[in-house]
């Protein structure tokens, strides 16, 4: 975690950079409201030499109401050229990064066709900042990337850009290239088509899929595979798109990505997109979190865990699988869930390879460097880049911690691994903040709201007021949240653990006690 906090910064030192980029999510527009997406069909030529992609994508969507417009969000670098709805001719007008399409659209089924062609975006520093990444491998081959977090899929195709709505019956992406090229994307490959000179690379995936996650990449790859075995019983295929030079590498570090999807399977559920693969590719750039196929730029740098080789980022980046892939907030405001939740599972890692002390001591070490000068959940209807802030991650993973102790392992992990399989916060449903909460206070049979609100809604950390009364009595209470909660109180006598509230309880010791030494809170200790 330290190291992929070292990371955080240099994305902060990149926010000039972001603020140029359009927004991704926010106020959801009343046009977009109307669209339910239900697949996307992105066909595109790449020219390599030029940084230009042409073709077309074609968006299936169902509109609730009859409209006069139809809304998708296109980056103003591309040229439209022509849009059909329903094969029909249509007018439309493409400017501040928005195609509006205009017309008489009943209410049901419509198929927008949108042809168009341009530069895309070029990102000045992937992964923080977002578009395509024109470079060459050592070997002086072509090698393409696309990075879309933080704009969404208007970087190359027209798509309704917002986390709320994914479409729901998949993608399929057809991307053509130079022979002698390899295209790695989301899903499952359709044979390859070769015409002349150029291989059009087919990938379709069935499972909904957020709009970041529908990218590609190019280079001058070898496929290495192997089989993996899902907690289920379920053969997927394993799969490295590796640049050949480094082929002699992919074997090792697939054995580490089955080793680490054996765990997350064990707190989170069976392997999410079991139907089509565990894909991994090669990147110019760090890495990032692809839905079945994620993008790894770590250059085969290890750690040790548990007397174990061990990547970070590979670890990390692949828990998004079920944290932000699966598990999809639908407000950017939420978006701890995807990097908090994420980033806990990366301590559960080091939990099972090395017990319970090693995992502690991550959430010892991390406590202060969590900045705490914003909440971990800033409102509603925000935009991506006004919702990432570097305490996300930190502190939504400890938030996870201090709920685990609050509720107790027998509760905890059946509910956390409910929160990831639940079809009502899986898949096509959206989550938030309030669901999260909600499902664990049902399984708790307590209402949990106050913590959630402190720690996620607040800067305040927990205050603990610890006041003498006489030579051995002392009063132990919480100063800012109205709920019992358990509290380790150490006194001569030893560690005992009480139910602490606003009221507080009394102990009895000769020495000055001390509360909570392992760190279970993020908190504020008050003596009086």
């Amino acid at each position: 975690m330290r190291r992929y906090f070292m990371s955080l910064l240099l994305l902060l030192a990149a926010s000039s950079i972001y603020a140029q980029r359009p927004a991704y999510g926010g106020k959801l527009k009343p046009e977009q409201a109307n669209m339910d997406i239900r697949h996307y069909t992105i066909d595109l030529a790449l020219d390599i030499p030029g940084q230009r992609v042409a073709g077309n994508t074609v968006v299936d969507m169902r509109l609730k109401e009859q409209a006069s417009a139809l809304l998708l969000d296109l980056m103003d670098s591309f040229k439209v050229s022509a849009v059909t709805v329903n094969g029909k001719s249509s007018t439309f007008t493409h400017n501040n990064h928005e195609l509006r399409i205009t017309g008489s659209f009943p209410a049901g089924p419509a198929k927008v066709k949108v042809v168009y062609s341009g530069k895309p975006m070029i990102a000045k520093r992937p992964p923080w900042d977002d578009g395509f990444t024109f470079t060459k491998d050592s070997t002086g081959h072509p090698w393409v990337a696309v990075t879309a977090e933080g704009t969404g899929g208007k970087i190359y195709f027209p798509a309704k850009d917002h986390p709320s709505d994914e479409p729901d019956e998949g993608v399929d992406l057809i991307i053509t290239v130079p022979k002698g090229l390899v295209v790695a994307g989301p899903g499952l490959l359709l044979p390859v088509k070769n015409s002349g000179d150029k291989s059009s690379y087919h990938w379709k995936t069935a499972y909904p899929i957020n709009n970041y996650s529908v990218v590609f990449n190019v280079g001058d790859y070898t496929v290495v595979t192997r089989d993996f075995t899902t907690v289920a019983g379920r053969k997927v295929p394993m799969q490295f798109y590796v640049l050949k030079e480094h082929a002699d590498k992919a074997p090792h570090l697939l054995d580490m990505m089955a080793h680490a999807t054996e765990i997350k399977e064990k707190y989170f559920g069976e392997y999410p997109w079991a139907k089509e693969k565990i894909g991994i590719v090669e990147t110019p750039h760090l890495g990032m979190e692809h839905q079945s196929m994620n993008a790894y730029g770590n250059k085969f740098k290890y750690t040790q865990v548990g007397g174990q080789d061990f990547d970070w980022l590979m670890n990390h980046e692949f828990g998004h699988e079920w944290w932000g892939n699966k598990v999809t907030a639908g407000d950017w405001a939420d978006y701890w869930i995807h990097e908090g939740i994420g980033s806990y599972g990366d301590a559960l890692y080091t939990r099972d390879m090395e017990g319970e002390a090693a995992y502690e001591k991550i959430f010892q070490k991390s406590a202060p460097r969590i900045k705490n000068d914003k909440p971990v959940v800033l409102g509603k209807d925000i935009t991506e880049d006004e919702a990432y802030h570097p305490d996300i991650y930190p502190k939504g993973a400890f938030f996870m911690h201090t709920l685990r102790y609050v509720i107790g392992d027998e509760v905890f992990f059946p509910t956390l691994k409910h929160l990831s399989t639940d079809s009502a916060t899986t898949y096509t449903h959206t989550t938030n903040t309030s669901d999260v909460e909600k499902l664990f206070s049902k399984a708790s049979g307590t209402d949990l709201s106050p913590l959630f609100h402190l720690f996620l809604y607040t800067t305040n950390k927990l205050e603990i007021d610890i006041k003498q009364q006489d030579a051995t009595h002392w009063l132990v209470r919480f100063g800012n949240i109205d709920m019992p909660l358990p509290l380790d109180i150490t006194t001569d006598g030893g560690t005992k653990r009480e139910t602490v509230d606003k009221k507080g309880v009394v102990v009895v010791s000769e020495k000055m006690p001390l509360v909570d030494t392992r760190v279970m809170y993020l908190k504020k200790v008050i003596y009086e």
